[in-house]
């Protein structure tokens, strides 16, 4: 019996060790997360020449949290991404995809013209992107028809 308790003790202390092990491997996953974000906004502003001053004021957000975001130190959510994506003028999808919130998804022609196109906004590129996937998602699933079996207008 003794026996049986000393393998149970060393099963649950093993067991102690593996869920330690797996919250330190998502810590340092969510840290890089943050500082790959943060790094990318900086490199962006920095492209930009837009101090970190400006771009707190254009995003809405203090400077002090800004600056931490960049250092890593915080990791922002996804409203805080656009309002940052903003005031960089670039699309927030590739903020979204950087820190991990969005799959990155292949951009084809009509997906870049868009994401591109400066004078419609940042909701407005995002509405229309979901509206050109889910009608590619409809003809992904719909066979088209035969050439013999399309249908001719009536002149």
């Amino acid at each position: 019996m003794a026996e049986d308790e000393g393998d149970l003790v060393a099963k649950a202390t093993e067991a102690t060790q593996v869920v330690a092990e797996a919250g330190d491997l998502v810590a340092a996953v969510v840290t890089t997360a943050a500082q790959d974000i943060g790094s990318y906004i900086r490199s962006q502003r920095e492209a930009a020449q837009v101090s970190m001053r400006q771009l707190a004021s254009r995003a809405g957000v203090s400077n002090p949290y800004l600056s931490q975001i960049e250092r890593g130190l915080r990791n922002p959510s996804a409203e805080v991404l656009a309002q940052i994506a903003k005031g960089l003028r670039v699309s927030s999808e590739v903020l979204y995809v950087r820190a991990g919130i969005l799959e990155a998804r292949p951009h084809g022609p009509v997906r870049e013209a868009l994401l591109g196109d400066e004078h419609i906004t940042e909701r407005q590129k995002q509405v229309l992107i979901e509206i050109y996937d889910s009608f590619r998602r409809e003809n992904e699933s719909t066979p088209e028809p035969e050439p013999d079996e399309q249908e001719t207008p009536d002149v």
